[in-house]
């Protein structure tokens, strides 16, 4: 097993790995925490297989837009721009901002990997934010502000709520609406397994701060986002057919990247959620 940096900051590709190895999970792993993003190259994996991986990390959560699971593995949700018969075949809008997966959960998400079947000719990268380093480099004064604040939480964005600019595979039905409700997490939130404090989901579903006034909190939180996504913060990563990334959430915001509707893109995702009590 080889790893190569993918910037001076954090991220690695991993080669000479075959994720159906079960004897190179635990130094994977390892790695995972070590480096918050993985990248490993030209896997070849059933949809059982992928997710037989995936439970070694946590235990999956299928995601709550469910006429976009997998056929065989409702833990697998599609992430595709192609249609068939004038019907998506996945979700086309995987979020195009800053966010982390599942911060709208109660038990927040561990990890998100994503398995490319169909890349693009362009596009498609996904871009990640340091949410160690961002919160490393406030000011004491800020630090201190924020040390005890609890940001209230809820699926969507706090930047765009008319859901008439999304694509109509992102809009909850009302059944699903039903599944999602307010949760409370910290703003400067320590790792449930690394203990290194993060900020948190800052940026997307974070749409207010428990007990300050709501323009003052949207405030900070826009405070916090603009800071927390600077450039220096940032990684891309590009993908080829049957790569597989493999993220942190408890220490990254991400981003998916437009890709032109007529140029196709499919991709595999699981995430995994957080064991124990929530944050």
């Amino acid at each position: 097993m080889e790893f190569r940096k993918l910037s001076e900051g954090f991220g690695a590709e991993v080669h000479g790995v075959d994720l159906r190895d079960g004897k190179i999970f635990e130094k994977l792993k390892k790695a995972f925490f070590q480096h918050q993003v993985l990248m490993l190259r030209g896997q070849k994996l059933t949809a059982s297989e992928y997710l037989q991986f995936a439970r070694r990390l946590g235990p999956p959560e299928p995601h709550v837009i469910d006429q976009f699971h997998h056929p065989e593995h409702a833990d697998i949700l599609i992430l595709s721009n192609v249609t068939k018969n004038g019907q998506p075949t996945g979700l086309a809008d995987a979020g195009t901002y800053f966010h982390t997966d599942y911060s709208y959960l109660e038990v927040p998400a561990r990890a998100t990997m994503l398995y490319s079947i169909q890349v693009p000719k362009k596009g498609g990268d996904t871009l990640f934010a340091n949410q160690y380093a961002a919160y490393e480099d406030l000011s004491r004064e800020v630090k201190a502000k924020i040390q005890n604040l609890v940001a209230l939480h809820h699926y969507g964005n706090r930047d765009d709520q008319d859901k008439g600019s999304r694509t109509v595979a992102s809009v909850l039905s009302e059944d699903q609406e039903r599944k999602v409700t307010w949760v409370k997490h910290r703003v400067a939130r320590p790792h449930p397994v690394t203990g290194r404090t993060a900020l948190y989901s800052v940026s997307g579903s974070s749409f207010g701060i428990e007990g300050m006034p709501q323009d003052e909190s949207v405030a900070l939180l826009d405070e916090l986002k603009r800071h927390s996504t600077q450039d220096k913060y940032q990684l891309r990563l590009k993908y080829g057919v049957g790569d597989v990334v493999i993220w942190d959430n408890a220490s990254l915001l991400h981003s998916a990247t437009l890709t032109d509707p007529e140029d196709p893109r499919t991709l595999w995702r699981i995430t995994v959620k957080e064991e124990g009590r929530p944050s």
